[in-house]
């Protein structure tokens, strides 16, 4: 898969909270870093994007008419699925060091929004045939919580990798990376917005970003 296409497929997932999953699931057989049945963690990213993908088809016509419905059901997954100020502080790297939280929570409302209106339409056409198979499941070091490794399985093409890095908050498990074949979400954003926080301020960026100045996934020069 060519780079653009991971990172368009990258940005899909994010900006959905679909998790690249589909609701014909299964499990690889148990193995020496695999668990026999799935623990929580793997639960949410099955059930959780059963449920979405199976309201997508269910209401296509209805979101193609209204994107404004679209927009606030994604909005609501989104809230509910991705732990977007912990992705942001994550994001934001070095430059979240002594930063406000106010500062923290304004650029994850400005970055999950942009993800949004950039690449929500996308779901209309996304594919909800894809079957998953849930390979693994690992600790992260120092208790970060689990690395959940799946494949996309496509009639059509190789698997697609896709791993979920999930941590309980507030004693559910939300989803703070995901990697679509090695390629990060985290990674991917933090480098595409190191140079202009060098430059400006997290609200200055934030700002931009609400303007559409600064696009993710494009120049984020703000020039």
């Amino acid at each position: 898969m060519k780079i653009s296409m991971k990172r368009s497929l990258l940005t899909v997932v994010l900006s959905s909270a679909l998790l690249a999953a589909a609701p014909a699931t299964v499990f690889a057989q148990a193995t020496a870093t695999a668990k026999p049945a799935p623990s929580a963690a793997s639960q949410l990213v099955l059930s959780s994007s059963t449920r979405i993908l199976a309201t997508l088809e269910k209401r296509r016509p209805e979101f193609k008419a209204n994107p404004a419905a679209l927009k606030q059901y994604v909005n609501s997954e989104f809230n509910t699925l991705f732990d977007r100020d912990y992705a942001a502080r994550l994001v934001l790297g070095v430059h979240a060091r002594g930063a406000a939280e106010g500062d923290i929570k304004l650029f994850a409302d400005a970055l999950g929004d942009s993800l949004m209106s950039r690449y929500g339409s996308a779901l209309l056409d996304f594919n909800t045939k894809l079957r998953v198979r849930v390979k693994s499941e690992t600790a992260l070091p120092g208790g970060r919580g689990v690395k959940v490794a799946s494949e996309m399985l496509r009639p059509d093409g190789d698997p697609i990798p896709v791993d979920y890095l999930v941590r309980q908050v507030g004693g559910q498990w939300k989803v703070f990376d995901v990697m679509v074949e090695g390629v990060s979400f985290v990674q991917t954003f933090r480098n595409q917005f190191d140079a202009p926080l060098r430059q400006k301020s997290i609200p200055q960026v934030a700002s931009e970003l609400r303007t559409g100045k600064m696009q993710v996934g494009g120049n984020a020069s703000g020039k």
